[in-house]
């Protein structure tokens, strides 16, 4: 077993609200504690993550702080040098847009990283999305699969929703997937009209926020149920039962 490089620092995986919350009822204080003592970042997105920082710990300057971009928009040759901070013996914090780092997230790609130089990774404690709509699902909470996004193509949609349906109940297995937020509401409805009657479909909305909505129900029930999710962060889960 390899042993973390001598003289280096740590990378905490830092969780961020999953939404415009109040962080601070969301979040430990050891995170607050923890980002106090970080001046190194490497975010999803700049602004976002300012504004985070300043709300978990307002006292802390935001000249300080050093924050590399971790998106679509990077370029793949900046990548390996998002580590040399650690690598020159600062602890470093890794966060994403949404929820937690390296889940659903592009961050994965730097603690894959962290671990190929040895740098030791600690995860921090705060909302996943994921974990929290399977959690008041109500569903197979030892058996599911996060598939993300679905094709945009409304025939290979359907495909591979019968696909995991069938996959659902041969293995009673819970299927989680996300959705463009301002396609939420044409999701649901390919939901329900795709599955068996019977599926339970359930959908998260707005976790942790003020305006958050749960719901599971059968895929016939869904169509009795008026929800607005335009625009709206969602989890959507099925699952079939034999």
């Amino acid at each position: 077993m390899r042993s973390e490089a001598p003289n280096s620092g740590k990378l905490y995986l830092i969780p961020v609200g999953l939404g415009a919350s109040d962080a601070k009822k969301v979040f430990p204080g050891i995170n607050a504690e923890i980002i106090s003592n970080i001046d190194d970042f490497i975010v999803e997105n700049e602004k976002t993550a300012r504004r985070f920082i300043k709300e978990i710990l307002p006292e802390k300057p935001q000249a300080s702080l050093k924050l590399s971009a971790l998106n679509k928009f990077t370029e793949a040759t900046e990548i390996p040098t998002f580590l040399d901070a650690a690598k020159a013996g600062r602890d470093m914090g890794l966060m994403s847009e949404a929820g937690c780092p390296g889940v659903a997230d592009p961050g994965a790609e730097i603690v894959k990283l962290a671990h190929d130089a040895n740098i030791q990774v600690i995860p921090m404690v705060g909302p996943s999305s994921i974990l929290l709509a399977m959690m008041a699902s109500g569903m197979n909470g030892q058996s599911f699969t996060f598939h993300g996004y679905l094709p945009i193509d409304k025939k290979e949609k359907k495909n591979e929703l019968k696909n995991l349906e069938r996959v659902s109940a041969e293995k009673k297995q819970a299927q989680i997937f996300i959705e463009t937020p301002y396609r939420n509401n044409k999701f649901l409805e390919d939901l329900v009209q795709t599955l068996h009657p019977t599926t339970r479909i359930c959908v998260a909305c707005d976790l942790t926020l003020s305006t958050e909505f749960i719901k599971t129900a059968t895929a016939a029930d869904w169509k009795k149920i008026k929800a607005d999710l335009h625009k709206r962060p969602a989890i959507f889960i099925i699952q079939k039962d034999l």
